[in-house]
């Protein structure tokens, strides 16, 4: 089963998306070849809730972490390979013999192109072979059960046996009729099914590659998956991938202590916090790497968040409608017995305050008996803070500060334990003028 997100949440989290500037997707999309960027969409649509499959992923970006290595071929080549092997060599060697054979007349004949492209196609599978075969042995064997010792002995021996078919790449330049025939017949059809393997190990080759330089480039972590009866999560300096310069902060859940329970000022980070969060648990059920010093976290079901919840005006729902048809699926994914991350930021922030006050409240403290899953709320209204101290015992309280200069708010985006104090909404808005602009008198306009 694959760890679930929907639509709302990755695209809170700005998850997928190729060409999607700032997209996580982006960020580790260094890939060389197409079939190489095909399977990291899949892995980035398909995370995974297994730890043993996680952790094995993980020990497997680690592994080519620890070397230095880069693809000895390019799409070019590989496009050329891919395009050649697609139709597979169906009929016995006479049949094909005879195929070949007539497309030789014919780009002798009236200069068709079918014969180049069939030479140009067992070419480069050729060179695409022999480069694998000097990749391989630029690689440090993997000692046997270690990460990816598996996958490169599928390698080396699928190589070998390329080999010992006989695909000599020595003297190809111009390959006679005959040897045209026979290399077309061993490729597509007698190692069809060797050579499509092949292919896809060297997608997965590339992926690894592409992940691991930007974990090492990065200086990226690795997170450590547990099962999900740990019920735990705690992550060291954890920063949003894709902030320059961020601030690290510590970040923990456990049965106990399933809420965190956050207030400050707009600007002081919250926001970006609880991206920084989702975005690490999304990736971790990957088997990625995040920006932090640490993390170790118990897998769960999904995640669901509610950050940049829409209106919609062909639906005819206002922005609080939205919010609460948000809450809504939430409830409806704890309460079926689900094990979830939950990010909710700024809890019903479409109607007044009393009501908002209400409804955040009473919310929060019926998710927090919930202590299979674990909750990121935040909120405006710190009084909500207050009331919860008196009732939920496994919510934790903190916040980001602002700090004063003179009547320039400053914010250090590290998180502190208690409830926010700040309230330097009046101070922001008196620093801008618009007080004074709206309250300046008009001057008697001259007729003169």
């Amino acid at each position: 089963m694959s760890f679930y997100a929907d639509k709302q949440t990755l695209e809170d989290l700005n998850i997928l998306g190729k060409y999607k500037p700032g997209s996580i997707f982006s960020l580790f999309n260094k890939v060389q070849t197409m079939g190489a960027g095909n399977m990291l969409s899949s892995m980035f649509q398909h995370p995974l809730t297994c730890p043993v499959a996680i952790n094995e992923r993980t020990a497997i970006f680690q592994y080519f972490g620890e070397q230095s290595l880069s693809l000895p071929f390019d799409q070019q080549l590989l496009s050329i390979m891919e395009g050649y092997l697609h139709n597979k060599n169906k009929g016995n060697l006479l049949l094909s013999g005879f195929a070949v054979a007539r497309k030789y007349v014919l780009s002798e004949s009236v200069r068709d192109e079918a014969y180049p492209d069939l030479l140009s196609g067992i070419k480069a599978t050729q060179s695409v072979i022999e480069s694998c075969m000097v990749l391989i042995t630029r690689m440090t064997r993997p000692v046997a059960g270690d990460a990816y010792s598996e996958e490169f002995h599928r390698v080396e021996n699928l190589l070998k046996d390329l080999s010992a078919a006989g695909l000599n790449t020595r003297n190809t330049r111009r390959l006679s009729l005959f040897r045209a025939i026979r290399l077309d017949y061993l490729l597509r059809h007698q190692l069809h099914a060797s050579l499509s393997t092949l292919l896809q190990l060297i997608y997965h080759l590339d992926v690894c590659i592409a992940v691991s330089a930007v974990a090492r480039s990065r200086g990226l972590c690795y997170p450590r998956a547990l099962t999900k009866e740990k019920n735990f999560m705690r992550a060291s300096q954890l920063k949003h991938l894709q902030v320059e310069h961020a601030i690290g902060n510590p970040v923990s859940f456990y049965s106990g202590n399933n809420v965190m329970f956050l207030t400050g000022a707009n600007m002081a980070g919250k926001s970006t916090l609880m991206k920084a969060f989702g975005t690490s648990v999304y990736l971790a059920h990957m088997g990625f790497p995040i920006d932090a010093e640490e993390m170790v976290f118990s897998v769960k079901d999904g995640i669901y968040s509610s950050i940049n919840v829409p209106d919609s005006l062909s639906q005819g729902l206002s922005h609080f409608y939205a919010e609460v048809l948000r809450v809504k699926t939430v409830a409806q994914g704890v309460s079926s017995g689900k094990d979830l991350y939950v990010i909710f930021d700024e809890l019903f922030k479409g109607t007044n305050v009393k009501d908002a006050y209400d409804a955040t409240l009473q919310v929060t403290e019926a998710f927090a008996n919930y202590q299979n899953c674990f909750f990121i709320i935040s909120t405006h209204i710190i009084e909500v803070g207050e009331a919860l101290k008196q009732c939920s015992g496994t919510t934790r309280f903190v916040f980001l500060p602002t700090k004063m200069v003179g009547t320039i708010p400053s914010y250090t985006y590290q998180l502190q334990e208690g409830i926010t104090e700040d309230r330097q909404g009046m101070i922001i808005i008196e620093n801008e003028g618009i007080l004074n602009m709206l309250n300046n008198e008009l001057k008697p306009i001259n007729n003169d």
